[in-house]
């Protein structure tokens, strides 16, 4: 029997717990969000279905709302309604499609991404809330917030990020230090806030390079913890030419809050 070949495109809104997934993109083993997507378009629509996401996160990071479109088989008529049902009804449940709607036959979830929204959390007491486990870094002890929000207020505009980000593998490094091109991103927005016993960073841009929130992150807690200078910070943003890095956070903080379009 011939498949039908008219497909409708499906863009998704996507909430997960990284906690139990080896990140988002597909990997041998089906360890992963994207893959437990496939399978349940596969087990709905019994044809073998991709599914396209806004960029990768990590192992253990979490997502409020990514998002991705993959393309079904029109003849199924299912209204969106029913797709979030379907859908949800073949994931685990620490993945849920929050929302669907029938996208133009040329969107695509990545190229057409404008910017995203990233959160990361951090719980301060000295004893770690257990629900807050894989959900929050916990960093106790004193930290000079005041410094802490300086050096993030340094990263709104337009900078390099190689020294604050780590290379995925895609190119050889030499080539990320001699295009800047490749490592330079757009930082709209940077909050800082105290939210009873979490101190929460946010941080919108254009464009996010690998490990670079969670570089970020890490960088900014080394000066608040006085490990480092709020002048040691300035140039791993403003000299590319020196050495990344050491202080990455851990993934469990990290949410992509938004991808906006």
């Amino acid at each position: 029997m011939t498949e039908p070949t008219d497909m409708r495109r499906l863009r998704l809104t996507i909430a997960y717990d990284g906690r139990p997934w080896l990140g988002w993109q597909s990997q041998p083993g089906g360890q992963t969000v994207q893959d437990k997507l496939s399978a349940a378009l596969t087990t709905i629509t019994r044809q073998s279905l991709s599914v396209e996401g806004s960029g990768r996160t990590d192992s253990g990071v979490h997502a409020l709302a990514q998002v991705a479109h993959c393309d079904v088989p029109a003849h199924l008529r299912m209204d969106c309604h029913n797709w979030v049902r379907a859908l949800n009804a073949n994931l685990p449940a620490s993945i849920r499609v929050t929302h669907c709607e029938f996208a133009a036959p040329d969107f695509h979830a990545r190229f057409h991404a404008q910017g995203k929204i990233y959160r990361y959390r951090i719980w301060r007491p000295g004893v770690m809330n257990p629900f807050e486990v894989g959900r929050a870094w916990h960093v106790y002890g004193d930290l000079d917030i005041a410094a802490l929000r300086r050096c993030a207020d340094m990263l709104v505009g337009t900078h390099n990020f190689v020294r604050l980000s780590a290379n995925r593998g895609d190119i050889p490094e030499h080539a990320r230090r001699t295009d800047p091109e490749v490592t330079t991103r757009t930082i709209h927005r940077v909050s800082v806030t105290e939210e009873g016993d979490l101190l929460v960073f946010e941080i919108e841009g254009g464009g996010f390079l690998y490990k670079m929130v969670r570089m970020i992150t890490g960088s900014l807690v080394h000066v608040a913890r006085n490990r480092d200078s709020e002048a040691w910070f300035a140039d791993l943003l403003h000299n590319p030419a020196g050495e990344k890095s050491s202080q990455c956070a851990l993934a469990d903080g990290l949410y992509l809050v938004r991808v906006k379009y």
